[in-house]
């Protein structure tokens, strides 16, 4: 009997799972000796479960941490790294490689045409070159747009099972109420409740075939709504990829960012009210030099105070998305930009009032400086959030964050939400393209 291929799939709790889902769990050449977890804190320790690693893997599958990979490799003699997590620069996947391949290792990477599940509804998938690109603002806009045709509408979200693995292979949210029921985190909840309060259902969750297979039973069409810099999990029909014109250069300096403009079939260009003419051009250039044959569309990523006056002349705490002033490394978003030109005081540096939990944060992502991070990814983050928030010396607190933090913590200053939306640019509209894409796919209602 031939020996099984030793595997560690190196992961975020995201694409290695989908990745084993679709290329390993059931195929019994191979053996996942682990996954190894990066990004997402408190993944490490865990055992991804029997429940949803089948039956050649009736223990689970234990997730270790990064750090002792190429260790991991050396004792358990593993034929094979498959790095399997998404926005990370060019550079740092060969390191993470040199690691592999220094343990005795061969470094792997799955492609789109093995990861991609076949939907029998037609497909929209939004992605980018980088985190915080402005994916969910598009992405909402196409789901009213659409919802305006007639169509019902569904939302796949890249996934995000930071709870119990076995709890979350399969979700659907159909409501607010349904986010408290599943224990949300502040991440799920950024991406989930703007669709819920459009009235459309959001799934998401581990099992990405058994996902498919309840979604397209809902709709008519769907969107992937990708996380990170990845490429997509479904097929889509219509793939529309976004670079960032604030990040001029950073169209092929991650992976899989350069891999997903150049499978788009279109190309947004968010931001261009915010951004330097230059910056717009040189992302055209760069995306027209990558892709030739997509079209480009440029668009305005629009911001909006509930309450401007509350904001004016004030010492501003600014909260912003977590993810993308992480590691998709954004100094600011558009919870800045908004106090800026509401005519804030002062923009307060939020670090010396952090608690603990948080410290760790801009220790690990030093380019923050003017605005706190929405992390929550557990409960003890949270509080630590809600404790920063009350300690840091500001008058007012200008949110970013896409969901309610009300709902979810309680402060001591008031609290102003910025908004921000898709809108057309002169030029190519979104619209048109997806008038094109209904014909074509004969989706008229």
């Amino acid at each position: 009997m031939t020996a099984r291929k030793r595997i560690v799939i190196m992961g975020a709790a995201g694409r290695d799972f989908h990745n084993f889902n679709r290329v390993y769990r059931a195929d019994p050449t191979f053996e996942v000796l682990a996954f190894s977890a990066a990004q997402i804190p408190k993944i490490e320790g865990r055992v991804y479960p029997p429940s949803l690693s089948g039956p050649l893997y009736p223990d689970g599958i234990p997730i270790i941490t990064e750090d002792t990979l190429g260790e991991f490799c050396r004792n358990h003699e593993v034929a094979q790294v498959v790095f399997a997590y998404s926005d990370i620069s060019h550079a740092d996947v060969m390191h993470k490689a040199s690691i592999a391949l220094a343990a005795g290792s061969d470094f792997v990477l799955l492609g789109p045409q093995q990861t991609m599940i076949e939907a029998s509804v037609p497909v929209v998938a939004v992605s980018a070159v980088r985190t915080g690109c402005g994916k969910s603002q598009t992405s909402r806009y196409i789901a009213a747009y659409l919802k305006q045709q007639g169509l019902r509408v569904a939302a796949i979200r890249h996934p995000m099972p930071y709870g119990e693995l076995g709890q979350q292979a399969v979700q659907r949210f159909a409501k607010p109420k349904d986010l408290d029921g599943a224990d949300c985190t502040i991440e799920e909840r950024e991406e989930y409740e703007p669709y819920l309060q459009q009235g459309v259902l959001v799934f998401a969750g581990i099992d990405y075939e058994a996902i498919l297979q309840l979604a397209q039973k809902e709709a008519d069409l769907i969107i992937w709504d990708g996380g990170n810099n990845d490429f997509p999990f479904v097929r889509p029909n219509l793939h529309l990829v976004l670079v960032d014109p604030l990040r001029p250069g950073h169209e092929c300096s991650h992976h899989p960012g350069e891999a997903v403009l150049r499978m788009a079939h279109v190309v947004i260009v968010p931001k261009v009210n915010v951004a330097a003419e230059v910056d717009i051009q040189t992302v055209i250039q760069a995306a027209n030099s990558l892709n030739p044959m997509a079209p480009i569309i440029k668009a305005e990523s629009q911001v909006r105070l509930d309450d401007s006056d509350a904001v004016r002349g004030r010492r501003v705490l600014v909260i912003e998305d977590g993810p993308t002033t992480t590691h998709g490394g954004m100094a600011y978003g558009a919870g800045y930009i908004a106090s800026v030109q509401a005519g804030a005081r002062e923009i307060v540096d939020p670090r010396a009032g952090a608690a603990p939990a948080l410290k760790k944060v801009f220790t690990t992502y030093p380019h923050l400086t003017n605005i706190l991070p929405a992390v929550g990814y557990f409960p003890e983050q949270l509080r630590a959030l809600e404790a920063s928030i009350n300690a840091i010396d500001a008058e007012v607190v200008v949110s970013a964050t896409p969901c309610d933090l009300n709902h979810l913590i309680t402060v001591n200053k008031p609290m102003v939400r910025a908004r921000y939306e898709y809108a057309d640019a002169p030029g190519l509209k979104l619209a048109e393209v997806l008038d094109d894409f209904i014909r074509q796919r004969k989706l008229s209602i």
